[in-house]
């Protein structure tokens, strides 16, 4: 394309790209794809999730604010970590800070979900064990806390 075109300005070539591949069926394939995502505990992997959400949306939306396109994303969590994630995450808040605090809910689910399986004196699991009951604490309260301000 270069060698046909020759040398322009980066305004013509965005106009370009943008005429070449921003139609009608990529729009529709693009906005398919940002609607049928929607975020899995078990197989999803947060940080790459959440980038693959947020470039679809700037390809789709280039006018949309970085907070508007975190709110949409969150949206495709799901309501208990959504709201959990919306209530921990003050406005405004960065796209790293909304990916660490899911990231931190995540494992703090996993753990409550999992325990801990692995082998320490019993002085120690005592310990862990109370983590593990302080961090399910944490949690539910976090989760409780989300539903009251609904």
């Amino acid at each position: 394309m270069r060698q046909e075109h020759g040398k322009h300005d980066w305004v013509w070539w965005k106009s370009e790209i943008i005429t070449q591949w921003a139609s009608n069926s990529w729009r529709f394939k693009m906005e398919n794809a940002f609607e049928s995502s929607i975020f899995n505990w078990d197989k999803d992997n947060t940080l790459t999730w959440f980038l693959k959400k947020k470039e679809r949306l700037c390809a789709l939306h280039p006018d949309m604010s970085y907070s508007m396109i975190d709110v949409q994303i969150l949206r495709k969590c799901g309501g208990e970590l959504e709201n959990a994630n919306s209530c921990r995450c003050e406005d405004p808040c960065s796209t790293e800070d909304y990916i660490n605090a899911m990231e931190d809910m995540l494992l703090g689910q996993e753990l409550v979900k999992t325990g801990l399986e692995t082998s320490f004196s019993p002085k120690q699991s005592q310990r862990l064990l109370k983590r593990k009951e302080d961090l399910k604490e944490i949690i539910l309260s976090v989760i409780n806390v989300g539903a009251t301000h609904n």
